[in-house]
């Protein structure tokens, strides 16, 4: 196994025990940099879309301006400088994204704010670019968002989300979870997913959610049917019930096929025996006359 892999692997342990479940608390034994950071999930809340933040290329934008009404973003929280964590949960993002075959600013936005107000609108740009040139394609530039901002604003953002972290002075480093929140096309929060690694098909499904049905196809609407989340695990799993529930109606169609092709064909040759011979045209008068030819 390579150092990276299993750098993930400690780090996605770690996220567990404070953020993989929205409602637990940190343990007695947790340690000290890790108090008051977590996520607290706060499902439906709409976001302080009245926030004011810096865009890469320096224009001033409100949240409110990034929301369509159409679009689900993902929204993340990350700062530019972290020198690990971010960069292993973008890494994991975009991964996921490349294996999407939606493209960033086209079905779906992002938008990730810094959480370090010290952090300047050229830095962001790099970060930026640099993930663009690797994700390779174009459109996703309109697609993402990398905003900067004043403290008051990320704190009262990170909040609403439940997004707790703090700043460590001896290290010079935020102590902060990892996690993607996915939100409707209005600015409401309708899902959370964690860690660093971020299957296509959970991000598929988590976008389907969040839209509420209204992007994808009829399959990605049935899968999301047959799929739920499960917030223990932080991913959505195969639901035995639903999956049941649609072989059994598929049963039903099948079979109902298969009858009415039946019943078709049946009234289709008890229609023939019962026509009588002038019916049969041409062919029925030759054979009469054969009959009285020969008498």
């Amino acid at each position: 196994m390579s150092r990276g892999r299993l750098s993930k692997i400690f780090l996605a342990c770690g996220l567990f025990l404070f953020g993989a479940n929205a409602n637990a608390q940190l343990s007695e034994t947790a340690p000290n940099e890790l108090e008051g950071v977590g996520v607290d999930e706060k499902l439906g809340n709409t976001l302080p879309l009245d926030l004011d933040f810096t865009t890469s290329e320096g224009q001033s934008v409100r949240l409110k301006d990034l929301f369509d009404g159409k679009t689900p973003v993902l929204l993340t929280l990350n700062y530019s400088n972290c020198p690990k964590l971010c960069h292993l949960q973008l890494n994991g993002l975009f991964e996921g994204l490349e294996s999407l075959d939606w493209t960033l600013g086209g079905k779906f936005r992002m938008i990730t704010v810094s959480i370090n107000p010290e952090e300047t609108t050229d830095r962001a740009a790099a970060t930026k670019r640099h993930y663009l040139a690797a994700y390779q394609r174009p459109e996703a530039d309109r697609g993402w968002f990398f905003l900067t901002g004043k403290e008051e604003n990320i704190k009262r953002l990170a909040n609403s989300v439940g997004f707790y972290y703090r700043y460590d002075p001896a290290t010079k480093q935020f102590i902060h979870p990892a996690v993607t929140i996915v939100c409707t096309p209005e600015g409401k929060i309708s899902r959370y997913l964690y860690g660093v690694e971020y299957p296509a098909q959970n991000i598929r499904l988590a976008l389907l959610e969040a839209s509420e049905g209204k992007i994808g196809t009829t399959t990605d609407r049935i899968l999301l049917f047959c799929f739920h989340y499960d917030p223990t695990r932080g991913t959505y799993t195969l639901a035995a019930y639903r999956l049941m529930q649609v072989g059994g109606a598929l049963t039903v169609c099948v079979l109902g096929a298969v009858l009415a092709v039946w019943w078709w064909r049946e009234k289709t040759h008890r229609h023939a025996e019962d026509s009588p011979p002038e019916a049969h045209g041409e062919d029925a008068t030759l054979s009469v006359d054969k009959r009285l030819g020969e008498q």
